[in-house]
């Protein structure tokens, strides 16, 4: 009988910040894989646990996975674990929680801290819908399309960032989204020099331009107001030509009464207005 998987949360720096059903877990399995088995130790001996650990991270992640693999079909219980937070965000746990799944091997999460979460709660912006972005892309590409979405997204978007890539990572997003959206710039979330502020994409660059970023930071930047958004689709559509926004609408099949709908929608005017435009002098 195969044993299981156990996707454990720890600190993302406080080290109360951990449960005790996750304590007791780390207690009781086989054996604790890790992202860092330096950072995990610190954690470990502070709770006098002795489970034996190996790593398991983005550069080892191809030839620890088929071993993991192994000692889980053969019935050991490992504990997953990051350098700090929850496992399989921002890390290579998603790909053995995967392999487990195809082989057939149980996973289980045991919840606890997370980053993207506390940084959001303390931003102050809207938590109804967001997106987790996680580090820019190191490809121009990649990096390119997480830019994109982020230009006209009316939702919160939440990115981390290592101190020595933060100012740079500032104004690219100043350069996309505008110096006058929102962000809430969170550094040493739960620790001793937790930091939290709030900042117009402008003003932080200027701030980390005089302050020297150092910690670890949480980015979360707000969306573009709906309000705003649909003016700017409309400013676009007014630049069209009157005739050719109801030829293109006229060209995939609509009649002449629900094209002037389409077209006064998408100008947000009545439809009287485009009637009369088209019309009216004849």
């Amino acid at each position: 009988m195969s044993g299981m998987l156990y996707l454990c949360a720890t600190p993302i720096g406080n080290l109360e910040d951990v449960t005790m059903r996750v304590l007791r877990m780390l207690r009781e399995v086989d054996v604790i894989a890790a992202e860092d088995t330096r950072q995990t130790v610190k954690l470990l001996n502070h709770y006098g646990i002795k489970t034996p650990l190996v790593s398991y991270h983005e550069h080892n992640k191809i030839e620890k996975t088929p071993v993991l693999l192994e000692r889980l079909l053969s019935g050991e219980t490992i504990a997953l674990v990051t350098d700090a937070g929850t496992p399989a965000i921002s890390d290579p746990g998603e790909d053995l929680v995967r392999a487990c799944q195809d082989a057939g091997i149980v996973v289980t999460s045991l919840p606890g801290a997370s980053a993207v979460v506390t940084a959001l709660t303390l931003s102050g912006m809207s938590a109804r819908r967001f997106t987790f972005e996680g580090f820019l892309p190191v490809d121009k590409k990649e990096r390119g399309e997480v830019l994109d979405r982020l230009r006209n997204t009316t939702c919160t978007t939440v990115f981390y960032e290592a101190p020595h890539r933060l100012q740079k990572t500032l104004q690219l997003l100043c350069d996309v989204a505008g110096e006058d959206r929102r962000i809430a710039v969170c550094k040493e979330l739960t620790k001793k020099h937790e930091s939290v502020w709030a900042f117009t994409i402008g003003e932080a660059v200027l701030f980390f331009k005089e302050n020297e970023p150092r910690g670890e930071f949480v980015l979360v930047v707000e969306g573009v107001d709906p309000r705003e958004l649909r003016e700017k689709e409309q400013e676009h559509w007014r630049g069209l030509p009157l005739e050719d926004h109801m030829e293109m609408y006229l060209s995939r099949g609509l009649d002449r009464k629900d094209a002037m709908r389409a077209v006064a929608k998408d100008r947000g005017v009545p439809k009287r207005e485009i009637y009369a435009a088209l019309f009216g002098k004849k």
